[in-house]
């Protein structure tokens, strides 16, 4: 690891001022930036530690919703009773990732701002890798591609989002929200990781030097009726080969409202809500939840060694919709 310079943010502001020197990072719980760094694929030459800038509180707000600090750690948020009651999509999410300790240090900013688990990009052995060094190449499109991206890639990366707190986050509908130098910023979640192009290297809308202040959550709609199901190589801690968030409404067993997203499958957590749409208004059924499933599924582009991903995924949706719908 390179040498660095450290400072101790005291709020929000400070952060922002602290954060415009050239090569600075953010720091929270730690859990990503500091194993990048011992790697070589980072070169931090200052950081900011948020440690002891508040934003760690869990609070309605008005009409319902809840507001989620980006501080909180991910422990406290899954075990939150406000939560596990109105969004337990979301418990279930973090506590399907990472192993207890992890998630005792994680931050929900952080989480949200993790960065891909490609070993391409980890390992700096690879000299071919357009999202650790721009214009280099993406050695993932020939070499051994299991985990990668079936739907969303490009020919510059086909990197995968590594986090489940987003997945989840995707199907509940969830702003960002941003302070920076210049505006202070509400991004929906569905725009705030992006889709590589020709420019992996960014993961997210963020500018520099901006700080993620808070998660809001809509009116829970989806307490009832709500399933996080991960498929990984071994039950315990491991990155999702296909992660599926399937939330319903229901009337009896009619459906009124839906949200699918997907992980492991795309540089973002990966919605199509016409998809979903279809199953509005009618029961539950298990060849229409396929029909949804391949039609979720209907862009995907698989490489050499994922096309397993694209079948994984339509059975896995079908799964999570059937189990949700039977939950009382």
């Amino acid at each position: 690891m390179d040498a660095f310079s450290y400072a101790r943010a005291s709020d929000p502001d400070n952060a922002i001022q602290l954060v415009q020197r050239p090569g600075s990072y953010f720091i929270g719980g730690g859990t990503n930036l500091l194993d990048l760094a011992k790697a070589g694929v980072v070169h931090p030459l200052h950081i900011v530690d948020l440690n002891h800038i508040g934003l760690a509180g869990i609070d309605e707000l008005p009409g319902g919703g809840l507001r989620v600090g980006a501080m909180a750690r991910n422990s406290d948020v899954a075990a939150h009773p406000l939560v596990r009651e109105r969004y337990p999509l979301l418990s279930q999410a973090l506590l399907a990732g990472a192993s207890p300790q992890l998630r005792n240090m994680a931050t929900v900013g952080g989480n949200l701002l993790q960065r891909t688990r490609c070993p391409y990009f980890t390992d700096p052995g690879f000299e071919h890798c357009n999202k650790r060094a721009p214009a280099s190449g993406c050695a993932a499109r020939e070499g051994y591609s299991r985990v990668h991206a079936v739907l969303g890639a490009s020919e510059a990366c086909i990197a995968v989002n590594p986090s489940d707190m987003s997945v989840a986050l995707a199907a509940l509908d969830a702003t960002v929200v941003t302070a920076g130098r210049r505006a202070n910023r509400r991004i929906p979640i569905g725009d705030f990781h992006r889709l590589p192009g020709d420019t992996p290297q960014r993961d997210t809308a963020l500018e520099p030097g901006e700080l993620i202040t808070a998660v809001e959550l809509p009116p829970p709609r989806f307490q009832k009726h709500a399933i996080y199901l991960k498929v990984r190589d071994r039950a315990s801690y491991a990155f999702a080969l296909v992660s599926v968030a399937a939330a319903l409404e229901l009337d009896g067993r009619q459906v009124r409202a839906t949200s699918i997203a997907l992980g492991g499958v795309a540089h973002k957590p990966w919605r199509v809500p016409a998809a979903e749409s279809t199953l509005i208004g009618a029961p539950l059924d298990e060849d229409r939840n396929a029909r949804v499933a391949a039609a979720i599924m209907a862009g995907a582009r698989p490489y050499k060694d994922n096309a397993f991903k694209v079948v994984l995924a339509q059975r896995a949706i079908v799964q999570a919709l059937r189990r949700a719908g039977d939950m009382s």
